[in-house]
């Protein structure tokens, strides 16, 4: 293999490498790619031969990183972001200024575009790029600078702040409510209640909030969706009954929308998080993001 400037193997291998290992896939790399499956192992293994060292384990279909692997994945990954985010900031520097930031679609629906025009109004040079998903692996994208996130604060390679804790409770629409005199929460049991399952196993379900309010143990009738946007228009459109974070359906609630079936509600076992790369410092305006988020109230 021809050696580089800076004693480095060849760029190519090194890519097709970081993208497998990313991956722990030949096949989904030479998507990402455009070449083919062969071509990438060609790269990988001529990287394998420089460094004299097995970087994967080839299993039937997929691939494991050695501990030697794990470690220059690890290296190209920190490396790879650093090079993207200088690479941003120098296309971005004498130009309109742009902050990337990654939330759900209730996040962003109910919690931050109601508040975000402030920040407009007083960052009129500051871009902000919206990547809005319910799907946890679209927000893990290396050239986000923020994500808001729900959890625990303690997630791999990323530094978290909290934005606030939640409260939640039983909500359905005026109509729902109106049809179903309801007095307390066992009352709820023989209701449809429309759950958010399968998105996030740090999502509280309707059996954890029926345990906490102490209601009896039997079988609930539930109708799942792996959206939480979704499951709160169907309880608006009088469908059922939906679990509400405080934080994402007072606005529902303040204009009648949306109101509240009994007094329990419970402490979320989780906290919301605005959260950023460990590897690579946050831009001047990415930090100006990260602290107005800070300063808002629930």
């Amino acid at each position: 293999m021809i050696r580089r400037h800076h004693n480095l193997p060849s760029l190519n291998a090194l890519a097709a490498f970081e993208s497998a290992a990313r991956h722990l896939s030949l096949t989904r790399a030479s998507e990402e790619l455009n070449v083919t499956p062969g071509a990438v192992s060609k790269q990988v293994k001529l990287l394998e031969e420089q460094i004299g060292r097995p970087l994967f384990v080839r299993l039937h279909r997929a691939l494991q990183l050695t501990q030697d692997g794990e470690v220059v994945a690890a290296a190209m990954q920190d490396a790879f972001e650093r090079v993207a985010a200088t690479l941003q900031q120098v296309s971005m520097s004498g130009g309109a200024r742009s902050v990337s930031i990654g939330t759900t679609m209730a996040f962003a629906q109910l919690w931050l575009m109601p508040r975000l025009g402030t920040f407009w109004n007083a960052h009129q040079d500051i871009i902000i790029d919206h990547v809005i998903s319910d799907r946890t692996q679209d927000l893990h994208r290396p050239d986000l600078d923020l994500r808001v996130r729900y959890g625990d604060g303690l997630w791999p390679d990323e530094r978290a702040e909290k934005l606030f804790d939640d409260r939640i409770c039983a909500v359905a629409s005026p109509r729902f409510a109106a049809a179903h005199k309801l007095k307390a929460v066992r009352d709820l049991i023989e209701l449809p209640l429309l759950s958010v399952e399968g998105v996030d196993w740090t999502w509280t379900t309707w059996a954890d909030f029926m345990h906490e309010a102490g209601a009896p143990r039997r079988r609930l009738n539930v109708r799942r969706f792996n959206s939480y946007v979704i499951a709160l228009q169907a309880a608006q459109d009088a469908q059922g009954v939906a679990l509400g974070w405080l934080s994402q359906v007072r606005p529902l609630l303040e204009r009648k929308a949306l109101v509240r079936v009994t007094d329990a509600e419970m402490v979320a076992p989780q906290s919301f998080h605005v959260t950023w790369s460990a590897r690579r410092p946050l831009s001047r305006d990415a930090e100006i993001l990260r602290d107005w988020l800070l300063s808002q109230d629930n």
